[in-house]
Order: C-alpha cells, then sequence, then structure tokens
C-alpha cells in the first residue's frame, strides 16, 4: 500500500486542528438545528470549523461507511483496474444473509466491483476486492487499521471490508477526516456520486442504483456520499457536499427512521442556507406533501446499505 505524505500531513493537521465537538461558526445558529440523527456533525470543510456537533465522539458500528475505507485501501495500493475478479463462495454473506445480484461465479474488473461496493453498497463486491488483494483479507484489514492510525482515526477499527461486521466502529469525529480523506480520490469522488450504473454479469445485463437519493434530487451538489445500515448501527449517512457556496463534510449516525438520515441532510441543507440569506425561513411544520415528497426521493437501504 503507498501512502503519499501529503495526505498524512493534511490528516495530521486536522487531528490536531479540529476545535471541540459541538462548537459552532459564529454566523450559523446551532441551537436552531434539530436533527434524529443520535450522533451527527457538520464541518466546514475549508476552515476546518465544527458547525455543528452532537455526541460526536461516541463510539458507535458504522456499517456501510466501512466502504470508504475500502475503497480507499483498493486505490492506494494501485492495483490493475481492470483485472476481472471472480465472485466466489467465500465473499457470500453468511454472517447476515443479505441478499446479492452478483452470483457466485461471476467476473467483472476491479474498477466495476468497486464501484458498485460504493455506489450500489454492494457486499460481495467489497468482499472480494478484499479477497483478490495481495496478501488476502487479513493483509486488507491490516491496511485497512494502518490507514486509519495514519488519519488520526484513534477511535477506529475495522474487521472486514464490507461494514456487516459491528466491530467496525468509528465516531462522527473521525468519520468527519475519512469522508475529507476519500475526497482526494477521484475515483471515489465520481463512483459515490454516480445516480446508476449497469454491469454485464455472465451475459446479463444488471443496474444497480446508488442508495442515496439526495446524488440525483435538484438542488444538491454531492462531492462524495456513502449510505450504512446494520440493526446495531442504525441508518447512517456521510457526504462531502457544496451547501449555500460552502463545502462541508456531513456525518449522520444511527437515524431512527427509514428516511430520517435524508430528512437530517435536508434539515442541514436549510439551516445552512437560511444561515447564508439565500433561502426563506422553513415554516414550523412540514406538510404532509412535503413529507411524501422526501420519502419518495430517498433511497432505503438493506443491511449495511
Amino acid at each position: 500500500m503507498r501512502i503519499r505524505m501529503p495526505k498524512l500531513m493534511l490528516a495530521l493537521v486536522l487531528a490536531l486542528g479540529l476545535p471541540c465537538a459541538g462548537a459552532a461558526a459564529d454566523e450559523v445558529p446551532s441551537a436552531k438545528l434539530k436533527l434524529q440523527s443520535s450522533a451527527a456533525l457538520v464541518l466546514d470543510q475549508g476552515s476546518g470549523r465544527v458547525l455543528y456537533g452532537k455526541n460526536t465522539h461516541a463510539i458507535v458500528p458504522i456499517a456501510s461507511i466501512t466502504k470508504l475505507m475500502t475503497a480507499m485501501v483498493v486505490l492506494d495500493a494501485n492495483l490493475d483496474p481492470n483485472e476481472p475478479v471472480a465472485i466466489t463462495e467465500d465473499d457470500v454473506d453468511n454472517l447476515r444473509g443479505t441478499h446479492s445480484r452478483l452470483k457466485v461465479g461471476t467476473a467483472l474488473a476491479r474498477e466495476d466491483l468497486l464501484r458498485l461496493a460504493l455506489m450500489a453498497s454492494e457486499n460481495r463486491a467489497a468482499s472480494a476486492l478484499a479477497r483478490a488483494y495481495p496478501g488476502g483479507r487479513e493483509s486488507f484489514v491490516q491496511a485497512m487499521n494502518l490507514k486509519a492510525q495514519l488519519l488520526g482515526m484513534s477511535g477506529s477499527r475495522f474487521s472486514d471490508s464490507t461494514g456487516l461486521s459491528s466491530a467496525n466502529v468509528s465516531t462522527a469525529e473521525e468519520l468527519s477526516r475519512l469522508v475529507s480523506e476519500a475526497y482526494r480520490y477521484d475515483k471515489i469522488r465520481e463512483h459515490t456520486t454516480a445516480a446508476g450504473y449497469e454491469v454485464n454479469a455472465g451475459g446479463r445485463r444488471l443496474a444497480f442504483r446508488n442508495t442515496n437519493g439526495l446524488v440525483s434530487s435538484r438542488g444538491w451538489d454531492i462531492g462524495v456520499s456513502k449510505t450504512g445500515f446494520i440493526n446495531e448501527s442504525g441508518r447512517n449517512l456521510v457526504m462531502q457536499a457544496t451547501l449555500a457556496g460552502r463545502a462541508v463534510v456531513i456525518v449522520l449516525l444511527n437515524s431512527w427512521g427509514k428516511y430520517s438520515r435524508q430528512g437530517d441532510a435536508q434539515r442541514i441543507r436549510k439551516w445552512l442556507e437560511v444561515a447564508a440569506g439565500v433561502a426563506p425561513a422553513p415554516r414550523r411544520t412540514v406538510s404532509g406533501r412535503a413529507r411524501r415528497h422526501l420519502s419518495s426521493s430517498a433511497t432505503g437501504g438493506d443491511p449495511s446499505g
């Protein structure tokens, strides 16, 4: 695995320079932001200031947010993106019994597996990427944890490449570093924000879509996106986005309802727009029509998605 020094230096600066969790920028009244997620963080990407923080140091399972680290380890290794990697019985989820349309024996280019793991949260794709890594899964997990240490993610641990294991844990604060680092990778930005993608799997055309419906929603400028869900973690969402002219990192963990992580993201967007004077103040109540619109634009997730 090759790690470039500028990334390491940036990570160390972030590790030392982030303000205390819960600190807010002067111009953004954080008391007016009410989120449903159990832990949350909004970070101004340019200054490193925390605009909003809630339980930012709680160490919790992160489900498929793990796949951002998976992607960075794969890309750092500079492996052939066009090399075919076959799905095997070892990639079948025997822990939670999650479904996959990538049948055993399907061979796809490493690049396509990476795209499906990031965009559609495909667990067998993420598993195959780790299995095909030099040294196999054990070496892959070691590389994940080394990368976390280099990013200053001292409270984070990784045990597999999919996020299906509840032993993959982190904090909202540390995940903001993970997202900021992931944003530096062109392929991660491209794959996590694609609305959909088709692959030829053994003569069959399979269409996949992004697990975060916000990437194709009007008014959203998203640079990195990843969802995650297992029972232990609840529904998670992390993003890099430009809202009201401000580049921010958003971390939402353990949202209680099927659509509440997207709802929290919409609340953050409105909060920043109002603070910037580019949107009218929201009404005190949300109409049933607005709730239905939000539900129809958001995408649910199966385990680890």
